[in-house]
């Protein structure tokens, strides 16, 4: 039996329920983050400053492979797209603020999970450090580069970036990475 691929529509519900459960799980708060998809030659992202807990489909915004954001989307919009520029293996993209991820990261080149599960998915986490005041300017082109080669990156001081080739799975690895930092951060505690 031939396995049906989701449409259209079901992946704009699994983009907006996956986004919705970073903030109920303690990965976002109410307004910050976001996520997208790649659909053909088409990216569906989040909108700029918007509520993951009123969001909903009919709110994500269309913008194109060849850089064209519609208006309304995400600032990290050109981001996403830049990610999948790079990687045509990426299908979704998450970028989350686990507070766990975020302090474990703020000064290190990289993070390497003590965990089992962690060590297992991501033998080592790049950092990215960028300035404040050059984060639009410089992110898009080095989260891309990571995100070629790597699930997860983390700009420090900021946020994971996450990507796979479901929304599933780069749903999966960002919590996965907030769990090790969480388990590495209790351990430094003992």
């Amino acid at each position: 039996m031939m396995s049906r691929l989701p449409d259209l529509q079901q992946q704009k519900q699994a983009l907006v329920q996956h986004y919705k459960w970073l903030r109920q799980y303690g990965c976002n708060d109410s307004h910050s983050g976001n996520a997208s998809f790649r659909w053909h030659d088409d990216v569906w992202v989040t909108p700029t400053g918007c509520c993951a807990d009123t969001l909903t489909t009919d709110d994500l915004v269309l913008c194109h492979i060849d850089g064209h954001c519609g208006e309304g989307a995400s600032l990290d919009a050109p981001l996403h797209v830049a990610v999948y520029q790079k990687n045509e293996q990426a299908r979704a993209l998450f970028h989350s603020h686990g507070p766990y991820t975020v302090a474990m990261t703020m000064k290190e080149k990289s993070f390497t999970p003590i965990d089992f599960e962690g060590q297992y998915y991501f033998p080592e986490v790049p950092i990215i450090h960028i300035n404040y005041a050059q984060y639009v300017e410089l992110a898009p082109a080095a989260v891309a580069q990571i995100l070629q080669d790597y699930k997860v990156t983390v700009v420090s001081g900021h946020g994971v970036y996450a990507c796979a080739d479901s929304i599933n799975l780069a749903y999966k690895w960002t919590c996965s990475l907030e769990l090790s930092a969480k388990t590495a951060w209790i351990a430094k505690q003992i």
